[in-house]
């Protein structure tokens, strides 16, 4: 076994901090974009007579910062190289998004948007892997740029996790779909061309297969945004959107009739160890915060760093982080080596606990900060009702707890999630 991060990888992380220093850090401080980070970034992020939706200066900023990170080689660092990438892998992407969350709050790294110099594009690797050529030679470059968006429909008012159960439906009428249905919490809905929709086109509630995916244009006649849903961490591109009687071509359909299922466990897999690398990151940064506050806090004549009540709480979170960041590692580099399902338990294991973890991090540094720590001067606030959002998304902890449950009790037969 060898533990030690590839040369090359520790080289890039050096490459990618000198470029945040050099160019990303002074965008930040110009023009008082600060405002996005400090006590004001709720308010300065939030368009609130827009339906609570990212502001107009907000969204430009993270726009121009996916340029610049663009045009220096960096953000496209997970893709293939035939698309302008450096072919990152599942382990290159954990270690690289845990080191830039490990930075704290910044432009370089914004995790309440999904915002990173070094791209998380699902959404791309989901389009080389199951779109058709028409749609890959229509979206590549602009998804791979960042500069097009397409939103991701799976939740309903009615069926969240139980996602088989799905009550949006499509049938055939000569060559179209017709589609019908409502999809709520679905997120980047207000700046997306399209939705991915995902509806039932055979079978009945709880079958795996006879879901399909469709990418459906987001100003089809029948496609409407409802509603913005306000949310802990503010503002929101979560909306709530109907589709009656929305009529889409055969060339909509996105991968395998029937097998869409499979698309949503792709995107699931993929997105969901990148994102407990992101919390561990976050969770890390809280207790080296709150360490190095605890140093040179001296109420009663002494650091707080001297009180067994303060270290104990923190060594038991840095244990932990140890431990998961082991874990993440062996599971990234499991999916690289045997394929994106070969470590589904796995997978769920590192995400749900690492997203639980960053919560209570940041909750401890709050208190050993304690009333600034509560205030919004700090950054843990933000962070903790961020973080706290991905205990339910992307599969609630307890469906990830209930996906280990089933390999380890005998419950699932098959190694791979359900519809793969």
């Amino acid at each position: 076994m060898d533990f030690d991060i590839p040369r090359e990888l520790t080289d890039y992380l050096a490459e990618l901090d000198s470029f945040i220093d050099r160019e990303i850090v002074p965008l930040e401080q110009a023009d008082d974009n600060a405002r996005f980070f400090d006590h004001r970034r709720e308010d300065a992020r939030t368009d609130w007579d827009a339906g609570g939706t990212p502001s107009a200066d907000w969204e430009a900023l993270l726009a121009r910062t996916r340029e610049v990170a663009d045009a220096a080689g960096h953000y496209r660092y997970a893709f293939p190289p035939e698309f302008g990438g450096r072919g990152g892998t599942n382990l290159d992407m954990a270690v690289i998004r845990e080191h830039l969350a490990h930075r704290g709050l910044g432009l370089h790294c914004d995790l309440q948007n999904e915002h990173a110099v070094v791209a998380n594009n699902v959404g791309l690797l989901l389009m080389l892997e199951y779109g058709s050529p028409q749609q890959r030679a229509e979206w590549v470059e602009g998804l791979a740029a960042g500069t097009r968006f397409f939103a991701f429909g799976i939740t309903e008012p009615e069926h969240g996790s139980d996602a088989t159960h799905m009550e949006t439906h499509a049938v055939r009428d000569g060559d179209e779909w017709v589609i019908t249905g409502e999809k709520t919490w679905n997120s980047g809905i207000h700046s997306a061309e399209a939705d991915l929709v995902f509806a039932r086109t055979a079978g009945g509630p709880g079958d795996a297969t006879g879901i399909t995916a469709f990418l459906v244009p987001t100003d089809i006649r029948g496609f409407t945004v409802e509603e913005y849903l306000w949310t802990f961490n503010m503002p929101t591109d979560h909306g709530r959107v109907t589709l009656r009687d929305v009529r889409v071509g055969a060339d909509a359909v996105f991968g395998p009739e029937g097998r869409g299922l499979a698309v949503v466990q792709h995107f699931f897999n993929e997105n969901r160890i990148r994102q407990a690398a992101s919390s561990l990151g976050a969770a890390q940064y809280c207790i080296d915060q709150a360490v190095a506050y605890a140093k040179q806090r001296k109420p009663f004549g002494k650091p707080l760093a001297d009180n067994q009540a303060i270290q104990f709480p923190l060594v038991e979170l840095h244990t932990q982080c140890e431990m998961l960041r082991s874990l993440i590692h062996k599971t990234a580099w499991t999916m690289d080596r045997y394929g994106t399902f070969a470590a589904s338990e796995q997978v769920s294991m590192c995400n749900y606990w690492a997203n639980r973890l960053c919560c209570e991090a940041a909750d401890r540094a709050m208190q050993v900060h304690g009333g600034l720590g509560y205030s919004r001067h700090q950054p843990f606030e933000h962070i903790y009702r961020h973080h706290r959002r991905y205990r339910i998304t992307e599969g609630a902890e307890e469906i990830q707890m209930r996906r280990v449950a089933g390999y380890l009790f005998g419950f699932m037969s098959a190694r791979a999630p359900k519809g793969v």
